[in-house]
C-alpha cells in the first residue's frame, strides 16, 4: 500500500481500523507509530484516485457473506446478468476482489481472456455490450495457479483495481467479495468510502452454520456504516430438473434468511432455489438467464433484482448513503 513503507504484519487490523497501531498484532511492526498517529488515513493518494475514478459510477454494491460456499459469486453473476439483460440502456460491471479464489471469469465464460492497458487505464473484459468484468483471474498464468499473497499485496491490488480500471460511465458496479471480514473488505471500504457505497447484498443459505457467520458480516456492515440493501437466501430448496418437484436440502432450523432479516430489521429480498442446471451453466460459463427464461430460479432472481433496483434508486437509500459518507 502507498501509505505503509514496510510490509504489515500478517494479522494487521488495517490502517482504517480504530485499533491501527494499537492492537497486539501491531507490536514490533515498523509502521506502528505511523498507523497509531492516524497519518495513514490522511495521506494515501489512492483514496483520492479511487474517488475520482468512481465518480462516473452511479451505484456501487458489495455482495457479502461471512460464510464461504453460500453462492456469492453465483448471485453476483445472476444479478449482474439480469440487470444488463433487462436494462440494455444501462452499463453494468463486476469487480471480482476475491484474490485467492477468483471464479467470475469461469462463471461468465471468459476464462483465458487477458486484460489490456491503455493510457486511460486497464480495460475490463466485456461479456455483453453493457456488461464487463475485471478480475485477478485474468492476470494468472493458468486457472489453477495459486495466489499466495499477504494482506498488503492484496490491498495494493484492490487499490489498483478501484483506481486504474477504465470503467467509463456505469450505472452499477457490483463487487464480488471473498468470505469473512478481513483485508479485502477493510481495504475496499477504506478506498471506496469517499466515493460512496450504495449498499451491500447479504447472501446466506438456510442452515444455522451459515447464519452464524452472516450475522458477523451484518455487524461488519453496521460498524463500517455500509447500508444493507437486503438479505438473499440462496440454495433454499432443491429443484429437480426433471419433475420440477422441490425438497429441502439445507433445513432452516432457525428460520433461515427471512428470520435473519427480521431479526436485524433488514429487507428480505427473496430466495434462490438449489438448481443443478444453474450450477452446470455456471461451470460452463453459459448465460442461464437468457437460455432458461421460464425457470423458477430466473423468476426468483428477477424479483430480487427488481427489489434491489428500487432500493438503489429510492430516496431512502440515497439519504443513507449521504449519512454514511458523513461518518
Amino acid at each position: 500500500m502507498a501509505d505503509v513503507p514496510s510490509e504489515a504484519p500478517q494479522h494487521c487490523p488495517g490502517t482504517e481500523s480504530e485499533s491501527a497501531g494499537k492492537a497486539s498484532a501491531c507490536a514490533g511492526c515498523p509502521n506502528q507509530s505511523l498507523c497509531a498517529s492516524g497519518a495513514t488515513k490522511e495521506t494515501d493518494p489512492a483514496i483520492t484516485l479511487v474517488r475520482e475514478r468512481l465518480s462516473t459510477v452511479k451505484h456501487k454494491i458489495l455482495v457479502l457473506s461471512g460464510k464461504g460456499g453460500v453462492g456469492k459469486s453465483t448471485i453476483t453473476t445472476m444479478v449482474s446478468r439480469s440487470l444488463a439483460a433487462n436494462n440494455p440502456d444501462k452499463n453494468i460491471a463486476i469487480l471480482d476482489i476475491d484474490m485467492c479464489g477468483p471464479s467470475q471469469p469461469r462463471v461468465l465464460g471468459v476464462l483465458g481472456e487477458k486484460v489490456h492497458e491503455s493510457g486511460s487505464g486497464w480495460s475490463p473484459v466485456y461479456i455483453e455490450d453493457n456488461l464487463s468484468l475485471m478480475s485477478i483471474g485474468f492476470m494468472l498464468e493458468s486457472s489453477s495457479a495459486a495466489v499466495i499473497w499477504r494482506g498488503p499485496k492484496k490491498n495494493a491490488m484492490i487499490s489498483k483495481f478501484l483506481s486504474e480500471v477504465d470503467w467509463g460511465n456505469l450505472d452499477y458496479l457490483i463487487l464480488d467479495t471473498p468470505p469473512g471480514t478481513s483485508d479485502e473488505h477493510l481495504s475496499t471500504v477504506r478506498y471506496m468510502r469517499q466515493a460512496g457505497i450504495t449498499g451491500a447484498i447479504i447472501v446466506t443459505t438456510p442452515q444455522e452454520v451459515a447464519l452464524l457467520d452472516v450475522r458477523k458480516e451484518i455487524d461488519f456492515c453496521r460498524q463500517s456504516n455500509i447500508p444493507i440493501l437486503g438479505v438473499v437466501e440462496n440454495m433454499s430448496l432443491f429443484v429437480c430438473p426433471k419433475c420440477k418437484s422441490t425438497a429441502e436440502i439445507f433445513p432452516a432450523t432457525s428460520g433461515g434468511g427471512s428470520k435473519l432479516a427480521e431479526e436485524f430489521n433488514l429487507e428480505f429480498l427473496g430466495t434462490v432455489p438449489l438448481d443443478p442446471l444453474l450450477a452446470r451453466y455456471c461451470d460452463e460459463g453459459k448465460d442461464f438467464i437468457s437460455e432458461m427464461p421460464n425457470s423458477v430460479t430466473v423468476k426468483s432472481l428477477q424479483d430480487i433484482v427488481k427489489k434491489i433496483t428500487i432500493k438503489c434508486e429510492s430516496d431512502e437509500t440515497v439519504n443513507s448513503l449521504k449519512e454514511a459518507k458523513k461518518k
